[in-house]
């Protein structure tokens, strides 16, 4: 008997509960549940995509989004290919080659992306300690280094960089492929020399490196390949851009540094509707947004529509457009 109650309450339980579910939804739909893919832990991705998760599910009717821990851009655009992700963070670089199936999408093929908007530009940090000796990039050659996480957009940077600055990654530097935190914990413990990391300013781990007593970092200067990046990739996709002098503790003048800009992306198969929706709550909750991180805080409309190598989802132009900031000159 009491085993047979249990189990009636288990069933009434889970009955309710889905009733409730539905009940918070529009008459007659399940909740859609979306799938962000975003970045590493030490990084601007993940806390930025879950902000955008509760934007959505607080305030898209049906709606749950949830944000999930990948190795970064490469991944996150082939999750977004077989549609293991909904919506997810990619770099100008890593997302052109995506689209046209070349580069670490060679064999892969190409990526049918489309952009919701251009976020915030992801700054290539080359990062040492004093002490090191290193203070340009072809001071890298012969030493440890790390250039990102397999799958990440950062290690795609840090290939081109060096090979800009005349530094063959395969063959003169003794590579190791470490995300931002495990970066930080490895220079920190004398394990690497020095590591690339593409992200926002001020990146969290970075900033935890550069307050721990005893240790003052360096920031490399590497906008000097620009011209041979620009020429190669096309003068889209990298641009430069400063890391001012208190963004992190140690530091003693501006940075000058390679930038690529940062698209939150979707599938061309996401109902417009929806990615409409999503578009319009990145605005209408950016308050939120930017309490999250300070690089969220620059998302604008101005910007948010310059800057996609891939073109833009039609949810998220009719959005653009209800607002005057898409340029016809775009279509």
């Amino acid at each position: 008997m009491t085993k047979t109650l249990r189990l009636a309450g288990s069933v009434l339980g889970g009955a309710l509960a889905a009733a409730l579910l539905i009940g918070c939804t529009q008459p007659g739909e399940l909740t859609q549940r979306l799938s962000i893919a975003t970045g590493g832990t030490g990084g601007v991705y993940y806390p930025y995509g879950g902000g955008i998760a509760k934007v959505i599910s607080d305030n898209l009717e049906g709606v749950e989004a949830t944000a999930e821990v990948t190795a970064g851009t490469v991944d996150n655009l082939k999750f977004i290919a077989s549609r293991s992700a909904d919506l997810g963070f990619a770099l100008a670089d890593s997302l052109d080659d995506a689209f046209h199936g070349r580069g670490a999408f060679s064999d892969f093929g190409a990526v049918p992306a489309r952009a919701i908007a251009v976020l915030y530009d992801n700054h290539n940090h080359v990062v040492t300690l004093e002490g090191t000796g290193i203070r340009a990039v072809p001071d890298l050659a012969g030493r440890i280094v790390s250039t990102g996480a397999p799958g990440s957009g950062t290690e795609i940077s840090a290939f081109r960089i060096l090979e800009a600055a005349g530094v063959d990654p395969e063959e003169e530097i003794r590579r190791q492929s470490l995300g931002a935190s495990q970066s930080v914990s490895a220079l920190r413990d004398g394990k690497i020399d020095a590591f690339f990391w593409s992200g926002g300013i001020p990146t969290g781990s970075v900033l935890d490196l550069a307050s721990t007593p005893g240790r003052t970092i360096r920031v490399v200067p590497n906008a000097g390949v620009l011209p041979l990046l620009q020429s190669r990739y096309g003068e889209a996709v990298y641009h430069e851009s400063v890391i001012p002098l208190r963004t992190y503790p140690g530091m003693d003048a501006d940075v000058a540094t390679i930038a690529v800009s940062n698209v939150l992306v979707a599938s061309e198969a996401m109902d417009a509707e929806l990615a409409r929706g999503i578009t319009a709550a990145l605005f209408d909750y950016h308050t939120e947004l930017a309490a999250v991180h300070p690089m969220a805080g620059v998302l604008a409309l101005e910007t948010a529509v310059a800057g996609s190598p891939v073109p833009f989802h039609d949810g998220a132009i009719s959005y653009y457009r209800e607002r005057g900031a898409w340029n016809p000159a775009q279509d």
